[in-house]
């Protein structure tokens, strides 16, 4: 296993479980804060477009390395 091929298993299950963890966070926090589904739902949106944005930055990643190779 290349260096390479490794960076990018471990930043998969490394973000994964990060990203696992929070939504753990943010729901916690929500539940604790009283935010109600209001509060809870512009929470849950504001993360749901963080990991919008990675899945896509990755897609793009992988898009332009099969046009470029």
């Amino acid at each position: 296993m290349t260096e390479k091929e490794f960076t990018e298993i471990s930043l998969t299950i490394g973000l994964t479980f990060g990203i696992s963890y929070m939504l753990f966070i943010v729901y916690k926090l929500a539940e604790e804060s009283k935010a109600g589904r209001y509060g809870m739902m512009i929470l849950f949106v504001g993360l749901g477009l963080g990991i919008f944005g990675f899945v896509t930055k990755y897609g793009i990643k992988i898009y332009l390395a099969s046009q470029l190779a």
